[in-house]
């Protein structure tokens, strides 16, 4: 089994690979069969929330943080 790798896309949204399941806050899960990547909103402004819809573009979303250095 492969691991879950989580992606933060410049200016745009958090994508996961991998494998990871997806539940709502009653525990429902979302069906992600058969998509290798699922990219999660991070801006805010998807109609199909939690997931990305690409509205980030027209909203002019702006998300280039970087992580630390490892030391």
């Amino acid at each position: 089994m492969s691991d879950v790798v989580i992606k933060f896309r410049e200016n745009g949204p958090i994508l996961v690979s991998g494998g990871a399941t997806f539940t709502d806050h009653l525990g429902n899960k979302y069906d992600t069969s058969g998509q290798a990547n699922v990219a999660l909103c991070r801006c805010g402004h998807s109609q199909k929330k939690p997931f990305c819809d690409g509205a980030h573009k027209a909203a002019g979303f702006v998300g280039n943080e970087v992580a630390p250095p490892q030391q």
